[in-house]
């Protein structure tokens, strides 16, 4: 497969969270690829993992983080709880 993303956030707002990190044997983490904010009752998400390369070549995880980030609602599960506000 070419890549597994691209247009990785390198800055981005406090209010942003990122969910994980990627890279390659001998290079620093990307922690851009995959961050959300809360935005009113709902959340805003943003992905820069290439899902057209990773979906038509069958890639198991690339099904199952699909489908979490389709279901994720306001009331998930925060990945940074301290990050939460109090409701």
């Amino acid at each position: 497969m070419q890549e597994r993303g691209l247009y990785f956030w390198t800055q981005f707002d406090p209010k942003y969270t990122p969910v994980l990190a990627m890279n390659d044997p001998g290079e620093s983490d990307l922690n851009g690829g995959l961050v959300y904010a809360r935005y009113g009752k709902g959340m805003y998400i943003y992905t820069g993992i290439a899902f057209f390369r990773q979906l038509p070549e069958g890639v198991p995880g690339a099904y199952r983080l699909l489908v979490n980030l389709l279901s994720a609602s306001a009331k998930s599960v925060d990945v940074n709880p301290s990050r939460s506000k109090k409701r």
